[in-house]
């Protein structure tokens, strides 16, 4: 269902049928003094019609008549009255079994399927809700049509439309002025799936921009001829439409932008290539990049972000460090007077989507791993994924006799020395402490090397000796050393939820068992986020730090959230899994970094249907984790982006227009500088960014 669709808590199927069957009661009891009046009220109106001008005493003369009519129509009162007892009970016996079957359709869909359907719905509301999910526009006198069509049905039978059965009130931009025959955009209303569980946080408004195919037609005030303003109607945006004999025209053919001139500072950083430093720890282009750094420094962005490789720096022997190629680009950054944003990375590159170099774990670490692959995350069928040392080993001395904990604060005491005067100018403004696969606070549940695939569940990562070793822990303390093992019916990487034991509707995710593993293998990854940031906070005092999450929307709809599960976050439907990761963030004084600043840009693409996709829903909830405990938001795109469309849908992330306590992003970081980037035209648009989230006005935000 679309992201617009929110669950309906509160009523269950018994309620549903026993509300039904109140319905079929008074309706039958009102049937018959229904069909009478309806009799009644068409003569009548067919009176009116053959005597227009009939004066208000000549009409009385006419009601013996009509009377008379009504009579003999209704066979005197005798036809339909005079229906045998036993046919009008079968048919509300019909009529019951009817709506009982309805009934638990709806709970059906109400319960799995987070169709948002109100308490006395009918079968029309079903189909309308089908017709909406498969991209249709429904108005409410049912008139149907393609949302994406270039021309809508004619007007005048409606004066309003909602995006939902649940009657969601379309959010109006006041009319245009007198002087304009078009339209006024509208922000449409989006009611989020998973409302129930996060009442009374903010819910932003959507921006315009967002061309997904299930928002709905925009809202226009249309002028007449005579300057005179009419209702507010339903259009689908570039289409032309007849109401009242007068044709609208001159509709923009660009949605307007929001003017972001006056909004707070918002930083702009751009991230260097994967590549900048080679593995022999040097400059791969120093020229090349200074020119590209001088150009950024033309249209004011503020700083670059940069990835502190551990297995460049500490690549030959443990403790050994190498900066000379970080030191040389660090000093090019002073002197263009720009900041640095820095990641301490300790996972590899290469071997996951947007990765154009190979770098890997220090090569002193891949000796330790070919003598003892447990360092290194499992999963069930015992495949190793030495992307990045497996969370099993942070207390246990592995690594030539110190703790993988040991060993991240080691590397990033030894940065924090060698770089010490560009801490003390303020040059390096912010610090990402790599926790995980791609520097994510995650496991590496979906690795493209092992044959995931979107949109995969993925699997637990928990089958090395050292973590089976502190899920028996845990199955002791708890009294059940059974369930010191992982789920068997957890499906493979390219599962889907519905095709599992575990991670279906009602499945073992929710058991006694379900909840145990759940809760230890959550808490897995919160004491590794923990003992690394603890320690980042004492080496980095005084300088903001962050921890990054990734943004795993696919089946987020589905009850279970199965590869938010997989990837740690203990996230199911009822359950907020994201609260507990902010409040140990906000514990440490750490930043947020969060990659889903264009989402919404992913609505528009099909296949996020089939895999109950929810990128909306899961930005605003964990959002809203981070909000509630006051922790700064960093953000960057996940996505190529160049265009206007992709830019304004950030803005309008990262600064959103509702907010109520006016709460936007500490920083932006762009993903990342290339030649493409640096083209003519897609350039001057990255300028003009770049000026609106530094709240500047621009000269043409219409063009």
């Amino acid at each position: 269902m679309a992201t617009s669709m929110q669950k309906l808590v509160g009523v269950s199927q018994e309620d549903d049928e026993e509300e039904m069957e109140m319905d079929v009661k008074e309706e039958d009891d009102e049937d018959e003094e229904n069909g009478e009046k309806q009799i009644a009220a068409q003569m009548m109106i067919g009176v009116d019609e053959v005597m227009p001008s009939t004066s208000s005493s000549d009409q009385f003369q006419y009601q013996p008549q009509l009377q008379e009519q009504v009579s003999n129509q209704s066979g005197g009162g005798g036809a339909r009255r005079s229906r045998p007892l036993e046919e009008k009970e079968r048919t509300k016996l019909r009529e019951r079994h009817r709506r009982a079957i309805t009934a638990r359709i709806l709970a059906g869909l109400r319960r799995h399927g987070n169709y948002n359907l109100r308490v006395r719905a009918d079968i029309n509301d079903v189909i309308a809700a089908l017709a909406r999910e498969a991209g249709w526009v429904v108005l409410p006198d049912g008139t149907t049509f393609p949302s994406r069509s270039q021309s809508s049905p004619a007007a005048g039978t409606s004066a309003g439309m909602t995006s939902s059965s649940s009657q969601m009130v379309s959010q109006q931009i006041p009319p245009p002025p007198a002087t304009l025959q078009g339209v006024s955009s509208g922000y449409r209303t989006t009611v989020e799936y998973n409302a129930c569980r996060m009442k009374g946080v903010f819910m932003p408004t959507p921006s315009p921009y967002d061309l997904s195919s299930t928002a709905p037609a925009q809202s226009l005030g249309v002028v007449a001829d005579g300057g005179e303003q009419t209702e507010r109607l339903p259009l689908i945006a570039g289409s032309t439409q007849v109401i009242n004999d007068k044709q609208i025209i001159g509709l923009p053919t660009k949605l307007p932008e929001r003017d972001f001139a006056g909004t707070p500072y918002v930083p702009v950083y751009v991230m260097l290539p994967l590549g900048v430093i080679n593995m022999k720890c040097e400059l791969a282009d120093p020229d090349g990049l200074l020119k590209q750094l001088r150009v950024l420094k033309s249209i004011n962005v503020d700083g670059v972000m940069v990835d502190c490789w551990w297995g460049i720096v500490e690549a030959h022997a443990p403790q050994e460090y190498n900066w000379n190629g970080y030191q040389r680009l660090f000093q090019m950054v002073r002197e263009l007077k720009l900041k640095l944003q820095v990641v301490m990375s300790f996972h590899e590159c290469g071997g996951n989507v947007g990765d154009d170099v190979c770098i890997p774990l220090p090569h002193w670490v891949a000796e330790i791993g070919r003598s003892n692959p447990e360092i290194f995350f499992t999963d069930r069928e015992g495949r190793r994924n030495p992307e990045c040392l497996s969370w099993g080993i942070d207390k246990e001395r592995v690594l030539r006799g110190r703790t993988a904990v040991e060993v991240y604060f080691d590397y990033m005491r030894s940065f924090r020395v060698e770089f010490d005067e560009f801490f003390e100018d303020g040059i390096i403004s912010m610090v990402e402490v790599g926790l995980g696969p791609c520097g994510e606070l995650r496991y590496p549940s979906c690795p493209v090397k092992h044959g995931w695939r979107y949109p995969g569940i993925g699997e637990f990562q928990c089958y090395d000796q050292y973590m089976l070793k502190s899920l028996r822990k845990a199955a002791e303390m708890r009294g059940h050393s059974f369930w010191a093992r992982g789920p068997d019916n957890a499906g493979s990487y390219n599962s889907q939820p519905h095709e599992t034991g575990f991670f279906c509707d009602g499945g073992d995710y929710d058991g006694y068992y379900g909840r145990f593993f759940l809760n230890w293998y959550s808490q897995v990854l919160l004491n590794h986020g923990d003992r690394v940031l603890s320690l980042a906070k004492l080496a980095f005092d005084g300088t903001c730090i962050t921890a990054k999450l990734p943004g795993i929307h696919w089946w987020y709809k589905a009850a279970s959230h199965a590869a938010e599960l997989t990837a740690g976050y203990y996230n199911p439907c009822n359950r907020d899994g994201y609260t507990a990761i902010a409040t140990m963030l906000q514990k440490h004084g750490a930043a947020l970094s969060f990659s889903c600043a264009e989402h919404h840009i992913l609505e528009q693409q099909d296949h996020l249907r089939e895999a109950l996709a929810d990128p909306r829903g899961l930005v605003w909830q964990v959002l809203n984790a981070a909000w509630d405990v006051s922790i700064p938001i960093a953000s960057e795109n996940a996505f190529l982006c160049h265009d206007r469309v992709g830019y304004n849908t950030i803005l309008d992330n990262v600064k959103p227009v509702n907010d109520p306590d006016g709460r936007h992003f500490s920083s932006f970081t762009y993903h990342r500088l290339s030649p493409l980037l640096m083209e003519r035209q897609n350039f001057m648009e990255f300028e003009r960014f770049v000026k609106r989230m530094h709240g500047e006005a621009v000269l043409d935000p219409q063009v």
